[in-house]
C-alpha cells in the first residue's frame, strides 16, 4: 500500500472514496462548484491510501486554519479532516500509516499542532489527539423563557441605543464574514474560517448557502457585533445553527431576541459553551435543558517546546513534564517555567512533576480541561503534593476556549 499526496485531478477519486468511506454518496455541487462540504478541500493537503493495484481505499486531509491560543495568540493550525477508510480495508493499518504520514508531513512543514473533530472518540487518541474544547445544545420551553431580569437592568445588557435587524442569509454574508471573524479573534479554541469557505458556501449554516434567518447586532454607531442564525422546524421549534457575539451583553440581545419569537414552542440553542451565563439570565434556571454536552476541539502538540512557549500565560510557576507519544515513538522530559506571562520550556533530567501522554496535553492546552480532572481520571500521574493544584493554575486561559466552526 502507498500513501501518496493528491492533486486537483484526485478530487473525484477522494471524494468518492471518503463517501464510500462512511456509506454515503456524494450531493451534487451548486453551480459554480460551491454549497457543499467538501468544495473547500485543499488537494495539495490531503492524501490518498492505494493499494498495489491502484484502488484508492483511504482518505485524510487537512484545512489551512489559524486557531486562537489563550492570550489572543494566532497560530495555524492545519484542521485535519475528512479521514476515513473502506469497510473492506479496515483494521488492517491503514488509518494508522496515513496518520503517521500526515503527523510527519506537518513536523516538515514546521506546524506545531493539528486539530480535528472525532467522528469517534476511541480513535484520534490513539493518534496523540486530545478533547480540548467543549459545547452543549440548550433547548428552552417557549412559555419558560422569561428573564429574571428586565430588559436594560442586567449587567449584561447591551446598550438601548443598539439594534437588531433581521436578514436572510443571502443578504448578509459580507457581514456574518466579518463579525465571524473578528469574534474568533479574541476566543481561544476558535479557528478562523477563511474566506474561500463563505465564497464557496462550504460547510455548515450559516457559512452554507441554506436558507436562513440572520438577526444581526449592530452597535451604536451602526457596526454589526453579533448575529444569530436560525431556522424554524416543525413542533414549531426554533433552532439557532449559532450566536456570535463579541461579549456577553450581545449575546444576551440576541437570545432574548430568539425567545421573544412568536408561534415557536421551544428554542434551541446549538453550539453553546458549557459555562454560558444564559441558564443563570432566565427565571426558571431548569428551563434550558442541556442535550448533546459533548468534546468538540482534539488538539495534537507536534512540537511540545514551542507550543507551550507560544501561548499566553496567566499565572507564575514551574513545572516538569514528562511526557509519552506512544504513536510516533518519542518521549520528552520538559522544565515549564512561566514569568510575566511568558514560558521557557527547555529539556530536563529532573524528576518530573506531572507524567502524561500526548494527548492529555493536548487536552489541558488551551485551558479547557482541568489538569486535576485528567489526575484523578488516572491520565496524568502526579508525582508530588501540589502538582496537579499548580498545573490548574498555570494552564487556565482568560477564559474558557470554545471551538464552533464544523469541518
Amino acid at each position: 500500500m502507498e500513501i501518496r499526496p493528491t492533486t486537483d485531478q484526485d478530487l473525484e477519486v477522494f471524494v468518492d472514496t471518503l463517501h464510500a468511506a462512511f456509506g454515503r454518496f456524494p450531493e451534487s455541487p451548486t453551480e459554480g462548484g460551491g454549497g457543499v462540504f467538501w468544495s473547500a478541500f485543499e488537494m495539495d493537503r490531503n492524501l490518498l491510501a492505494v493499494t498495489a493495484d491502484g484502488r484508492s481505499v483511504g482518505t485524510a486531509g487537512a484545512y489551512s486554519f489559524e486557531l486562537t491560543l489563550p492570550g489572543e495568540i494566532l497560530v495555524p493550525a492545519p484542521g485535519v479532516t475528512a479521514v476515513g477508510v473502506l469497510p473492506s480495508h479496515r483494521r488492517q493499518g491503514v488509518a494508522s500509516a496515513m496518520m503517521r504520514h500526515q503527523l510527519t508531513e506537518l513536523r516538515a512543514r514546521g506546524e506545531l499542532l493539528s486539530v480535528l473533530l472525532a467522528s469517534e472518540a476511541l480513535i484520534y487518541r490513539r493518534f496523540g489527539y486530545g478533547p480540548a474544547t467543549y459545547t452543549q445544545r440548550l433547548t428552552v420551553p417557549r412559555h419558560q423563557a422569561a428573564f429574571a431580569l428586565p430588559r436594560a437592568r442586567g449587567t449584561g445588557e447591551a446598550p438601548a441605543t443598539s439594534s437588531i435587524e433581521l436578514l436572510r442569509r443571502a443578504e448578509c454574508g459580507e457581514i456574518l464574514e466579518e463579525v465571524y471573524d473578528r469574534y474568533r479573534r479574541a476566543q481561544p479554541g476558535a479557528v478562523s474560517r477563511p474566506h474561500r469557505w463563505w465564497a464557496l458556501g462550504a460547510g455548515q449554516p450559516p457559512v452554507s448557502p441554506a436558507p436562513r434567518y440572520i438577526a444581526v447586532h449592530r452597535d451604536a454607531d451602526g457596526v454589526p457585533d453579533g448575529y444569530a442564525s436560525y431556522s424554524i422546524g416543525e413542533s414549531p421549534t426554533l433552532t439557532v445553527d449559532e450566536t456570535i457575539a463579541i461579549d456577553d451583553a450581545v449575546y444576551t440581545a440576541l437570545a432574548r431576541f430568539l425567545l421573544e419569537h412568536d408561534l415557536v414552542t421551544q428554542v434551541v440553542f446549538q453550539q453553546v459553551p458549557p459555562d454560558h451565563p444564559l441558564r443563570w439570565q432566565l427565571a426558571d434556571f431548569r428551563a434550558a435543558q442541556v442535550n448533546d454536552d459533548t468534546d468538540w476541539l482534539w488538539v495534537r502538540l507536534l512540537d511540545v517546546p514551542r507550543a507551550l512557549t507560544t501561548r499566553g500565560w496567566f499565572t507564575d510557576g514551574e513545572l516538569v513534564l514528562d511526557v509519552d507519544d506512544p504513536f510516533l515513538g518519542e518521549h520528552g522530559r520538559y522544565l515549564l517555567t512561566v514569568r510575566d506571562g511568558k514560558a521557557d520550556c527547555v529539556p530536563t533530567d529532573r524528576e518530573p512533576d506531572l507524567s502524561l501522554d500526548v494527548s492529555d496535553l493536548g487536552s489541558v492546552y488551551l485551558g479547557g480541561t482541568a489538569p486535576s480532572t485528567l489526575v484523578r481520571a488516572g491520565h496524568i500521574r502526579a508525582h508530588r503534593l501540589g502538582a496537579a493544584t499548580l498545573a490548574d493554575a498555570l494552564f487556565r486561559g482568560e477564559r474558557s476556549p470554545h471551538c464552533l466552526h464544523w469541518f
